[in-house]
């Protein structure tokens, strides 16, 4: 009989490495790219979308110059599918998946990402009705 240690993240038989899956890129994020991932968690699916008019109106009127999307283009399709995961695990769209692939991101992140973000969003404490 097999021992699983539940208590470890990703817990479970370890993997077998292949020579394609070592050269295949990096498996983990630096702190900056680990930090936008934690703050994701806080956004909404709407800050995924344009902004709305009510705020091109408020820009156009006060003449605010408000950009609440990255400057960076590799951070800002971590965040992006970093939010989509915070609220629909692993059913994110594909166009998001894409971006994360094309800034550059492996597929080893990507599983990392997606675990990391479920087994957060399991953690969460649920509301009770009582």
């Amino acid at each position: 009989m097999a021992f699983l240690d539940f208590s470890q993240p990703m817990a479970g038989p370890a993997p077998v490495a292949s020579t394609a899956q070592a050269v295949a890129g990096p498996t983990d994020f630096t702190p900056q790219e680990w930090q936008i991932v934690a703050l994701a968690r806080t956004d909404g699916l709407r800050s995924l979308q344009g902004p709305g008019r009510f705020v091109r109106l408020r820009r156009w009127i006060f003449g605010e110059d408000t950009n609440l999307t990255l400057a960076s283009e590799r951070l800002e399709a971590l965040r992006r599918l970093a939010v989509e995961a915070w609220h629909r695990g692993y059913a994110v769209s594909l166009s998001a998946l894409a971006a994360f692939r094309a800034a550059g991101f492996s597929t080893a992140q990507l599983e990392l990402l997606l675990a990391t973000i479920s087994a957060g969003r399991h953690a969460r404490p649920r509301r009770s009705f009582a």
